[in-house]
């Protein structure tokens, strides 16, 4: 492979890897406001490649992708595993589907719902949905 092509296909891994971000859900998930109610409700489970709070941060950022397909999801969960220095793991859907297939509808209605939340009080108030008018 020519260097040139070498630049052009890392660059366009890592523009991927930033277009699918599943460290920003990952980090409300594991942050201040929710920790307490994340370690209530992740179920008893063994250390895979896809533990329930990673997996449902993934899952949360496939559900609201443009694409909507397990292959883009873990795919980024790869480049950016690989990115940060950690060995890398297959990019087979299986284990992810699997792993999602594990989390108990609660965790992922309440965490979901209670994420929410906290991203729209982010918001700037006019985008709240309250502050809507309905037509």
């Amino acid at each position: 492979m020519h260097l040139n092509q070498s630049a052009a296909m890392r660059q366009r891994v890592l523009d991927q890897a930033n277009r699918i971000d599943t460290s920003g859900f990952y980090n409300l998930l594991t942050g201040p406001q929710l920790l307490d109610q994340v370690a209530a409700l992740v179920p008893v489970h063994r250390e895979r490649a896809f533990p329930p709070t990673e997996t449902l941060a993934m899952f949360m950022t496939q559900a609201l992708s443009a694409d909507g397909r397990c292959r883009q999801v873990v795919d980024a969960a790869a480049v950016a595993r690989v990115i940060a220095g950690l060995p890398p793991y297959s990019t087979n859907t299986s284990a992810y589907c699997q792993a999602r297939a594990r989390l108990p509808l609660p965790m992922i209605t309440t965490l979901t719902r209670d994420t929410g939340g906290l991203v729209t009080d982010g918001a700037p108030a006019g985008w709240h949905w309250q502050n809507r008018r309905v037509r």
